[in-house]
């Protein structure tokens, strides 16, 4: 049996008695190690929500998040670290992640003695190169004794991926991962990305609203509109044919090169 990380039928309802707002709203989404699944909608459409749903950091309200089949509420304490070691997460803001009192070597190295991968300094070490290695921030050492603040952007994005690789996971969770950086340093990160899913088999769950770059690397496309799932296809046919009114509207709204194709899609958007 593949692994699988499956949210079905998850709905998150916030507030009291009274002031009370559904985020999500039965939702139903799976990936698998492998995978480049994405899941795109506006502000405020609930993705990030099921983000944290799927990670385990937020219980739903209703339905269940489950991997290799067992219900993340249900796990025992070894059954609940091995999630946290296969599952990781890679967020948006690298700054906010990163903690600018601390050089990467030490980010990393906490991270690798915490889960027990290694005690001896040397062993240590050796992990962090290797993790540094692994998302091109050659040579290691120079980049290993650096502060938060004396990285670019898109280095301190890949230090984040690299924290995430130390666990040898099976699927990571990216929530608007690439936003903030320029079109060079993103087009950069997603073939790192790709790269490391052909030489490790990792599955993504792709969590944006750049449509964009959902058409160049997501396989599987889930569009989200007010806490609903409204269409879900493969990504070429998602683009070429959509099947509902909105998701014509954001392939329309979206930037491409040919203005022509966006006037098309709204023009051939289903009622």
């Amino acid at each position: 049996m593949t692994i699988e990380l499956r949210a079905d039928g998850i709905s998150k309802v916030f507030g009291g008695r009274g002031s009370q707002r559904k985020a999500v709203d039965d939702v139903t989404v799976a990936v698998r190690p492998g995978d480049f699944t994405a899941i795109v909608g506006e502000s405020g459409s609930g993705k990030s929500t099921v983000a944290r749903m799927m990670l385990g950091l937020m219980a739903p309200s209703s339905g269940q998040v489950t991997y290799d089949g067992v219900p993340l509420t249900a796990m025992t304490r070894a059954q609940r670290m091995a999630f946290r070691s296969s599952v990781q997460c890679v967020l948006q803001d690298p700054s906010a992640a990163l903690n600018p009192r601390k050089t990467v070597r030490r980010t990393l190295a906490e991270v690798i003695r915490l889960h027990g991968l290694a005690k001896r300094r040397s062993a240590v070490d050796e992990k962090v190169d290797e993790a540094l290695a692994s998302v091109d921030l050659l040579p290691t050492g120079t980049f290993a004794d650096r502060f938060p603040h004396q990285l670019s952007g898109g280095q301190r994005q890949r230090v984040l991926i690299a924290r995430a690789l130390v666990l040898n996971p099976s699927i990571i969770i990216a929530d608007e991962a690439v936003s903030a950086l320029d079109v060079a340093v993103k087009a950069g990160i997603l073939t790192l990305l790709e790269d490391l899913r052909e030489r490790w088999g990792i599955g993504y769950l792709f969590i944006t609203h750049d449509l964009p770059v959902v058409k160049k690397v997501a396989e599987r496309t889930y569009v989200m509109r007010a806490g609903r799932v409204v269409e879900s296809a493969p990504t070429d046919r998602l683009f070429s044919a959509p099947e509902t009114a909105y998701t014509a509207e954001l392939l329309g709204a979206a930037p491409v090169l040919d203005p022509r194709e966006a006037r098309r899609w709204l023009r051939g958007a289903p009622a």
